[in-house]
């Protein structure tokens, strides 16, 4: 009898024992997975995160991507744009500059003292007897004109659209001294002596005042 309670003894010392040791088991097992578990909901967490960052900025960068590209777009407009005006305005002073310049009509003889002068310059220093002005105000009237029109009598300035030599606003005015103002020389000429006559007193004076303003 003594043999058996000592067995039946070890026995539940060792069943306790198995007991004891499974439970601690089952709590660690527990802890390891709820540890697993939490690792798992972080991760989930940080994709979600790193997803919501990216939708919140894509439109941000795409709108920006877009104001790039408009922008250079327009920019590259602009310098074309500036491009054609340039080459424009190259040919119509080409133009101008080559354009033909008439003789003398055989109401305006050239006298051999303005020689030295051709064209629409010729007929200019023929006539600036008529309102009183000296050979010597050619070298005012040549570089003022110059500037104006460069002695083009079909010349039009496309913003104000003054016209012809002198490039009177409007062409009307010339049309005192000639109606064949638009295509003649002779009678822009004229009205552009009468008009600094009458404002300036003289050629040089005009151009003086040209010098100071860009016009006159």
């Amino acid at each position: 009898m003594r043999s058996l309670a000592i067995g039946l003894l070890i026995v539940s010392l060792a069943g306790g024992y198995w007991l004891g040791t499974d439970r601690q088991s089952q709590r660690q097992n527990a802890v390891l997975e709820n540890a697993q578990r939490d690792d798992r909901n972080d991760l989930y967490q940080q994709k979600l995160d790193v997803a919501a960052h990216w939708r919140s900025t894509a439109a941000q960068n795409a709108a920006q991507a877009a104001a790039a590209a408009q922008a250079a777009a327009a920019a590259q407009a602009a310098a074309a744009a500036a491009k054609a005006a340039d080459d424009a305005a190259r040919k119509q002073q080409a133009a101008s500059r080559g354009g033909s310049r008439p003789p003398a009509t055989p109401g305006v003889p050239v006298p051999s003292s303005c020689a030295q002068f051709t064209g629409n310059q010729g007929i200019a220093c023929a006539i600036l007897h008529e309102f009183g002005f000296g050979i010597d105000q050619m070298s005012c009237l040549v570089p003022m004109w110059n500037k104006e029109s460069h002695w083009n009598e079909r010349d039009k300035n496309p913003s104000s659209g003054a016209y012809g030599i002198p490039q009177a606003l409007p062409a009307t005015k010339m049309a005192k001294y000639g109606a064949d103002y638009l295509t003649n020389p002779v009678p822009q000429i004229r009205w552009g002596l009468s008009y600094i006559q009458g404002r300036y007193d003289t050629p040089c004076k005009a151009w003086s005042f040209w010098q100071a303003h860009g016009w006159y």
